[in-house]
């Protein structure tokens, strides 16, 4: 007997035994035929730094590339997160005022001495009654002495939550929130993280509080839906003048002929007078 192409052998016992071997077969095939999918990646944990035995700054990225211009492209991510990683935190700092992190390298392709370094800071402002952290500026230091410097203006977020953006990069594709300085070093890279999490400041449990998001409410699709909504509401506005407009030429219409005649018979006995004359 041939079951999907293979050959099996009638039984030389009995019936049951020829079943077996058939529904053994037919399994074998399926499972052949549908192997079980790999389990992902676990994804890699944050970065921490610890003083006084209590995790102060938290920072995450799902990919981290950085690129000088006419070279390729270089992805930190496993050098940064992964479970082997050999970054150096060295010089990095926090308080409850200034934080300060530094992703120390070493030797990658050909630059020497590649660090990466963020400062950030938390300001009370009485208008809105809480503090606020931000993501002052973003440095690529190599070579041992050359460095490119990026404004992060735009990232902030209370001091109780962490920063979420899904890319920060100094690529105009991705909005441009790290502005890089009008210095000629720092013209020559990009930096682009995807994914991005950062939290300097009242870190509890070594975890990330929740986060808030850099997702402006103006996105494409609510542009596109408030763009159509204000057309429909004009072309309402429109109809309902129109219909407005031909019911007044209606009530015009209606009135018209009375006025007509009346006035034509408040004419006629003056017409007749004259005509006796």
């Amino acid at each position: 007997m041939a079951v999907f192409g293979v050959t099996v052998p009638p039984s030389q016992q009995d019936p049951d035994q020829g079943a077996g071997t058939l529904k053994r077969t037919i399994r074998k095939l399926l499972q052949t035929s549908n192997p079980t999918p790999p389990t992902p990646s676990t994804p890699f944990s944050p970065l921490k730094l610890t003083e006084n035995g209590k995790t102060c700054i938290l920072f995450w990225a799902k990919k981290l590339i950085v690129k000088l211009r006419n070279h390729t492209h270089v992805d930190l991510t496993d050098r940064a997160f992964s479970p082997n990683a050999r970054v150096d935190l060295k010089g990095s700092s926090c308080n409850g005022e200034k934080a300060m992190l530094f992703l120390r390298f070493g030797d990658v392709a050909d630059l020497k001495g590649l660090v990466i370094s963020f400062l950030l800071s938390n300001t009370y402002y009485e208008s809105t009654a809480q503090s606020w952290f931000s993501l002052d500026s973003v440095h690529i230091l190599y070579n041992r002495s050359k460095e490119a410097s990026f404004s992060a203006t735009q990232i902030y977020a209370p001091a109780v939550s962490s920063y979420h953006c899904q890319h920060v990069s100094s690529l105009h594709k991705y909005d441009t929130l790290l502005e890089p300085s009008s210095h000629r070093d720092s013209l020559l890279w990009h930096i682009t993280f995807i994914d991005f999490q950062i939290q300097a400041f009242n870190v509890e449990g070594g975890r990330f509080s929740p986060a808030s998001d850099c997702a402006s409410f103006f996105t494409p699709a609510i542009l596109m839906g408030l763009l159509m909504s204000l057309i429909l509401l004009l072309v309402l506005a429109y109809a309902l003048h129109m219909v407005l407009h031909l019911k007044s030429i209606e009530q015009l219409d209606e009135h018209r002929p009375s006025v007509y005649l009346e006035s034509e018979a408040e004419s006629e006995p003056g017409d007749k007078e004259q005509a006796g004359q």
